[in-house]
């Protein structure tokens, strides 16, 4: 039999993907930071962010949107005093429309004859003598 020698493989000259290499020229420097030369200073590099970064920053900024339109806002009349609801009783004669201009002037009758449906519960346009209807605050 014969004996054949296998050739060995040399790893020595490969490079080590896990390892920098250096560039020959700057030793000491990798080649993604080359000395700035001038003034000695680095350039201001541009702020780059991650993607937690930008929704951090959309984050804050959103709040502070948030609080801006709070602050800005005008009071509303939930804090004011409730109060007792105005009260018409309806006399003989009376409709809806005559209640709405005696007891609401100055606003549109429709609207009012409207608010006050709504806020008595009336399905239709009959009132009857007696009746109390809660009018529409002013």
């Amino acid at each position: 039999m014969a004996h054949m020698s296998v050739p060995s493989l040399s790893t020595s000259r490969l490079p080590d993907p896990g390892r920098a290499t250096r560039s020959p020229e700057t030793p000491g420097r990798s080649a993604r930071h080359p000395a700035v030369r001038g003034s000695g200073a680095r350039p201001a590099a541009p702020i780059r962010l991650t993607v937690r970064g930008r929704v951090v920053v959309l984050g804050l900024l959103l709040a502070l949107a948030g609080l801006v339109v709070v602050l800005a806002a005008p009071a509303s009349e939930a804090a004011n005093p409730a109060g007792a609801a105005p009260v018409a009783v309806v006399l003989p004669g009376d409709t809806l429309w005559s209640v709405a201009q005696r007891h609401v002037p100055g606003s549109d009758p429709f609207g009012a004859i409207e608010e006050i449906r709504r806020l008595n519960g009336l399905r239709d346009y009959t009132i009857h003598p007696g009746q109390r209807l809660v009018l529409p605050r002013r």
